[in-house]
């Protein structure tokens, strides 16, 4: 079974992408940006979508499995530690950062999640 979930965002009909995808046992959340002045403005808004997604899939942050965070300035990233912390709380992921170019230099945070999906 595969069910995508979009967002209504501009750039997924251009880019060809949908903001969810629920396939099998698993939803796979698109690598997300958020809106904002720093990268923990941006890391609180693209977690506020990420959220708004899962529960469309019928999941929540509990159901997180993986998460990747990608981010042009890895100095940027421990900002972001206790708002990531308070988000996954008792239900910790597996984790990964990586340090790159994003799509804008305006983005200071890209974050993307791997959940369980509803049984």
């Amino acid at each position: 079974m595969i069910k995508r979930i979009s967002s209504g965002g501009e750039f997924e009909a251009k880019i060809g992408y949908c903001r969810a995808v629920i396939a099998g046992d698993f939803v796979h959340v698109s690598g997300t940006v958020g809106q904002g002045d720093d990268v923990v403005a941006q890391c609180k808004s693209a977690l506020e979508i990420i959220g708004a997604a899962l529960e469309d899939a019928g999941a929540s942050f509990a159901d997180v499995v993986r998460v990747n965070y990608y981010l042009p300035d890895r100095a940027e990233f421990e900002p972001c530690w206790p708002v990531l912390a308070q988000t996954f709380g008792d239900n910790p992921p597996a984790a990964t950062m990586i340090e790159c170019g994003l799509i804008d230099p305006k983005f200071r945070i890209e974050i993307e999640v791997t959940a369980l999906a509803p049984g």
